[in-house]
C-alpha cells in the first residue's frame, strides 16, 4: 500500500535551516506522502533521518556563482529527479529554485518553489537583472510561488517573473508555540537587549552598536546580549564594545529559548526579511521587539503596542526606540510583551501556515 503514495521531494540549500522551520510540514505531509530530502548535510541531517526519511546528500556552494559548480549542480538535480520521479517538487532558497525548477520544467515535473526573502540578489541593479532573468527562465512551469511578505511578491510580479494568480502569501514559516511558550517577563536590573542572528551589516549591526554605545555613554543602564557568528569584520568591534561593558557575546547557540527568556527587549533592526524569524521566536516568547519598519519585519510587531518600529539604517531611529524601551515602565514593558504573544496566536501559528502550505500543493 505505502508504495501506491505519491511521492513529494523536497529541494534546498541548508539542512539545518529546513530542520528548524519546516520540521513540522514535513510531519503533517509524511502522514499521506512518501517524502524525499535533497540537501546538503549541515546538521539536522541525522534527525530527518531518524524520522523515517530519505535523505540525498547534495554538494552545493550555497553562496558563490561558479557557473562550473552550478552546472553539476543542475546534472545533479535532472539525475535525481529521473531516478525517484517524485509527483511533485518543493523547492527552498535561490539554487534550488532556479536550477532544480529548470530541471522539473525539463522533465514535466509540477514544483512549487519558496522565497523567502529577497536578499542581496535583489538589493544591487546588475545582480537584480541577472537573478530577475533566472527566476524568469525558471519559473516558468511553477505551479505556485509561496512568499512570506507580500511586498517580496508585489517584486516578482512587478518584474514579471510571475503571473499575480501563481503567488500566494504565507505569514513565513510560522512559529510553533507548544515550542516557543511564553515565558515570565524577567525584569532584569539592568534590563538586557538580545540581539540574536548572525552579525552581519545587512543585519544593522553598524547602527545597532552605535545606537547602543550612545546610549551608553548617555548614562543607560543595560546589557546587550548578542547571540550568533560574527563576520571577520566585527571582530574587533565586538571585543571593544565588550572591554567597554556595552555588549556580552555568547556566540551562536544551538538553542536560543533560554537566551529569549532572560531577555527584557529583543532588538532586530536588519535591512531585508523574508519574515523575521527572531522577531516571531521572541514575541511567542512574550518579549517586546525593536525591529525595522521594512517588508518581512513590520508584519509581526505592531508599533507602540507589542514593541517598536525604527527606520531602516537609522543610528537616531534606533537609539530613540531603544531609549524608548528603557524609558518604558517594567509593567508595561511585560503588557506589550503579552500583546506580542497573542499577535503570535492569532496570526502567526504555525499549523495554520502548515495547513495553508498544504491546501496550496494540489496532491
Amino acid at each position: 500500500m505505502k508504495n501506491n503514495r505519491k511521492k513529494v521531494m523536497i529541494l534546498t540549500n541548508h539542512s539545518y535551516m529546513l530542520y528548524r522551520f519546516r520540521k513540522e510540514l514535513i510531519e503533517e505531509l509524511m502522514k499521506n506522502y512518501e517524502v524525499v530530502l535533497s540537501m546538503p548535510f549541515v546538521g539536522h541531517h541525522e534527525d530527518f533521518i531518524n524520522m523515517g526519511l530519505r535523505c540525498i546528500e547534495t554538494k552545493m556552494d550555497r553562496r558563490g556563482v561558479n557557473p562550473i559548480h552550478d552546472f553539476s549542480l543542475m546534472k545533479f538535480y535532472k539525475k535525481i529527479l529521473q531516478e525517484e520521479n517524485p509527483d511533485l517538487v518543493i523547492t527552498y532558497s535561490i539554487k534550488p529554485n532556479v536550477y532544480g525548477g529548470l530541471m522539473c520544467e525539463k522533465l514535466n515535473i509540477p514544483f512549487y518553489a519558496n522565497v523567502q526573502g529577497l536578499g542581496t540578489a535583489f538589493q544591487k541593479p546588475g545582480l537584480a537583472q541577472f537573478a530577475t532573468v533566472l527566476y524568469k527562465t525558471a519559473f516558468k512551469k511553477v505551479k505556485t510561488v509561496f512568499f512570506e511578505n507580500q511586498v517580496n511578491a508585489d517584486e516578482f510580479v512587478d518584474r514579471k517573473i510571475i503571473s499575480v494568480e501563481k503567488e500566494t502569501i504565507l505569514n513565513g514559516a510560522g512559529i510553533n508555540l507548544e515550542i516557543y511558550e511564553y515565558k515570565p517577563y524577567p525584569k532584569s536590573d539592568p534590563p538586557h537587549f538580545l540581539y540574536l542572528g548572525r552579525i552581519m551589516k545587512e543585519k544593522g549591526m553598524d547602527e545597532l552598536f552605535s545606537a547602543a554605545e550612545k546610549l551608553h555613554d548617555d548614562g543607560y543602564k543595560f546589557v546587550l546580549d548578542l547571540v550568533g557568528f560574527f563576520e571577520d569584520e566585527y571582530k574587533e568591534r565586538v571585543e571593544l564594545l565588550e572591554s567597554k561593558g556595552v555588549v556580552k557575546f555568547h556566540g551562536f547557540q544551538e538553542e536560543p529559548r533560554p537566551y529569549y527568556a532572560t531577555a527584557d527587549c529583543v532588538v532586530m533592526p536588519s535591512y531585508h526579511e523574508g519574515m523575521s524569524n527572531v522577531n516571531l521566536e521572541a514575541s511567542a516568547t512574550g518579549r517586546p521587539v525593536i525591529t525595522t519598519d521594512i517588508p518581512g519585519c513590520r508584519e509581526s510587531v505592531e508599533n507602540e503596542y507589542t514593541g517598536w518600529l525604527c527606520e531602516p539604517k537609522s543610528v537616531d531611529s534606533l537609539y530613540e526606540k531603544m531609549k524608548a524601551f528603557l524609558e518604558t515602565d517594567i509593567s508595561k514593558r511585560e503588557v506589550m510583551g503579552k500583546y506580542a504573544r497573542q499577535k503570535m496566536v492569532d496570526e502567526f501559528d504555525k499549523k495554520i501556515v502548515v495547513n495553508d502550505t498544504i491546501k496550496a500543493l494540489d496532491l
